[in-house]
């Protein structure tokens, strides 16, 4: 990566142009490079940029992680309803720290400070996982949704016991028959006027709520999302607080049901929920968004219903914002061992007989781990950037309609390509330790299994990326808000390719980085491979060409006659790709950001911590071009040679990396107990 202005030392430390060097003799070792001197890593610094400004809170959430270490053991030990009663005991605990109700209000116990909330949750992700879920069931999305959707009466109802865990909680929105399409949902919630009351029924076994954590065993109150009938006339969905236990004992007409066993995170109790006409007082409509009155008249300050429910379901982003951090963290914990483990592993006496080497020397190893470790940096700083956005939009910073899908959009990207990131690593790392990766000792068993579920709770990932190509097709705009997939296909065939293009900032981005590279419209052969302005160039021309192939191809389809559903379901697969691309730029952006505002913003920055960084850049942008290099050379954009180049320089850049490898995962300052691995990392 091209280093910014001023940052003289950074320059001089950064690898040379890929053009520079001599094409059949580039790939060979040169430990001497010109102008080159291998970093020496300040890991606390280092560790200091990672946490940010909410180091003390990841402080604390690793130390309050140390002290429960025990629990990785129980998970294996305890049987299924012991360890569910240790992991509460264990959130409890851990709230009665001030740690899980950082985001909450200080008048009921909380800090008001949503950004440290999520610092906290995330980190958490380098812990028992189960653990982890539970604190976002209870104070992410049964809290979350109390705080959000309802009023100051709900508020000073729940908020100050549910943020001790003096009151349990669940979230009961998926429905067996219904997870991501939550419009259709089949509970009904009947409002009856003679009692002042909402009486909820389950109408079948497809309305049943399902994979509801916390219901099978601990908690008290259900956050109940229903369709709401007022005289008749449906509303839409709306989320009501529903007693399920009284005493310890289901609730009279509520039933539940235990989901059993599960491919992993068996600390978390999911169950069902049926609701046979159980009745909650009028005041148990959350009701930040709509009311009904004593009489039953329906009262709502946003008229459009698909409106007010997008809305409704915007103010719930924080989960998926916590989910894709908290797989990034996980994959940290992942790296942290394989590395670790094949810097200290010898196998075959490749070099120096009878010496055997290092696995991390060999260089199909480093291709393995240190790509993943470059993304595992870049998504690090991606999620920052969408926590910070969160941050500002929910305390008022940055108010507007557009900030706010900006956010649902860049939360949606980020935690799909967070969540896939984690289960590639993790399986990754798994067969780099070998055998010994097998055993649970060494945290991949839990790991898989655990992170799992992340790709497909708090939305699916591919569900999710087509709502970030929905923002982008549509500009953020608060007009099209409400449009369900087939009506944006309608929106969008009514334009020309250039208007949807225009609608996005990347048009205009491609037209400006020409002014930026050498050679005009030549600047994807002239510019160095180094040069963030041509990573970024590529990776923002990949994303308008696939805008524009997704614009044409949802016209043509509608100029054919083809009824929308249809032409929604032809062009899918360019619709996800679309987004992917999206995103990757996005995540780039905000490595080559981070690295830039290191060096000119403070004056005091580690130079050799940011020619690592720089490392690091380069080989997450090279490794996401070279992963898709046969789409950048058959839209004219990569020839054969310079692919090539890019092959040659990932492999240079993962020798450059190597030696910093392991200080590299030390600066994520995983707990030595959340580590465990005895064999394989040794004492």
């Amino acid at each position: 990566m091209s280093s910014p202005a001023g940052a003289d030392a950074v320059t001089e430390l950064s690898p040379p142009p890929a053009d520079d060097l001599p094409p059949e003799t580039s790939d060979e070792t040169t430990p001497a490079e010109k102008g080159y001197r291998q970093p020496e890593i300040d890991v606390p610094a280092l560790t200091r940029v990672l946490d940010g400004k909410y180091a003390e809170v990841r402080a604390l959430v690793r130390a309050n992680l140390a002290t429960h270490a025990s629990i990785l053991e129980d998970a294996e030990t305890m049987s299924r309803d012991d360890f569910r009663d240790r992991v509460r005991d264990v959130v409890v605990e851990m709230a009665s720290t001030g740690q899980t109700g950082m985001g909450f209000p200080e008048e009921y116990g909380g800090g008001a400070d949503l950004g440290a909330s999520v610092a906290a949750f995330e980190t958490l992700g380098l812990g028992d996982l189960s653990v982890l879920v539970k604190v976002g069931v209870q104070f992410g999305l049964f809290g979350g949704a109390i705080l959000q959707l309802g009023t100051k009466a709900h508020h000073d109802a729940y908020l100050a016991d549910l943020v001790t865990g003096r009151l349990m909680g669940c979230f009961a929105m998926t429905e067996t028959g219904h997870g991501s399409n939550v419009q259709a949902l089949g509970t009904v919630a009947a409002y009856d006027a003679a009692t002042e009351e909402f009486v909820l029924t389950t109408p079948d076994d497809a309305a049943r709520k399902d994979y509801i954590g916390n219901a099978a065993r601990h908690a008290e109150l259900a956050v109940v999302f229903a369709q709401l009938d007022v005289d008749g006339e449906r509303r839409g969905v709306h989320a009501f607080v529903v007693p399920i236990r009284v005493d310890g004992a289901p609730a009279p007409g509520v039933r539940i049901e235990d989901c059993g066993a599960k491919m992993g995170l068996e600390g978390v109790d999911n169950g069902r929920l049926w609701f046979d006409g159980v009745r909650v007082p009028r005041g148990n409509l959350l009701n930040h968004f709509a009311d009904v009155t004593a009489e039953g008249r329906y009262e709502s300050s946003i008229d459009n219903p698909n409106r007010r429910f997008f809305t409704m379901l915007g103010t719930l982003v924080q989960g998926r914002v916590c989910v894709g951090g908290a797989g990034i963290n996980a994959a940290k914990v992942a790296l942290a061992i394989a590395v670790r483990y094949a810097a200290r592993r010898r196998q075959f006496e490749a070099t120096d007989p009878p010496m055997e080497d290092l696995l991390l020397d060999y260089g199909m190893h480093q291709r393995r781990l240190l790509p993943l470790l470059a993304r595992t940096y870049a998504l690090h700083f991606a999620q920052e950037v969408v926590a910070g956005q969160l941050h500002d939009v929910f305390s008022g910073v940055t108010g507007d309609e557009h900030a706010r899908r900006e956010l649902e959009s860049r939360a949606a990207g980020t935690k799909a390509l967070g969540t896939w990131h984690a289960t590639r690593t993790i399986q990754e790392c798994r067969e780099a330790c070998g055998g010994a990766g097998y055993l649970s000792v060494n945290r991949f068993a839990a790991l898989k299994a655990d992170t799992d579920v992340f790709t497909t709770f708090e939305g699916d990932n591919h569900v999710l990326l087509q709502l970030v190509a929905k923002g982008l097709l549509t500009d953020y705009s608060s007009d099209f808000s409400d449009l369900d997939q087939f009506g944006m296909v309608r929106f969008v065939a009514g334009l020309a390719v250039e208007t949807v293009l225009e609608r996005t900032a990347v048009h205009k981005l491609i037209e400006r980085v020409k002014d930026v590279l050498p050679g005009g419209d030549t600047w994807d052969q002239d510019a160095g491979l180094f040069d963030a302005d041509y990573q970024l160039a590529m990776l923002r021309f990949r994303e308008e060409h696939m805008l524009g192939g997704v614009a044409r191809r949802l016209r043509r389809g509608v100029d054919d006659g083809l009824n929308p559903g249809e032409v929604f379901s032809r062009v899918q697969d360019h619709v996800i790709a679309a987004a992917r691309a999206h995103v990757e730029r996005l995540v780039l952006e905000a490595f080559v950001e981070k690295v830039r505002t290191l060096a000119d913003g403070e004056a005091g920055q580690d130079v050799d911590n940011l020619v690592a960084l720089n490392l690091l850049c380069d080989l997450f942008a090279l490794t996401t071009i070279e992963a898709d290099r046969a789409w950048f050379m058959e839209h004219g954009r990569l020839t054969t040679q310079r692919s090539k180049a890019i092959s040659r320089e990932v492999n240079r850049l993962c020798r450059k990396v190597r030696p910093l490898a392991v200080d590299l995962v030390d600066a994520f300052a995983v707990p030595d107990e959340m580590l465990r691995s005895p064999d394989l990392l040794g004492d």
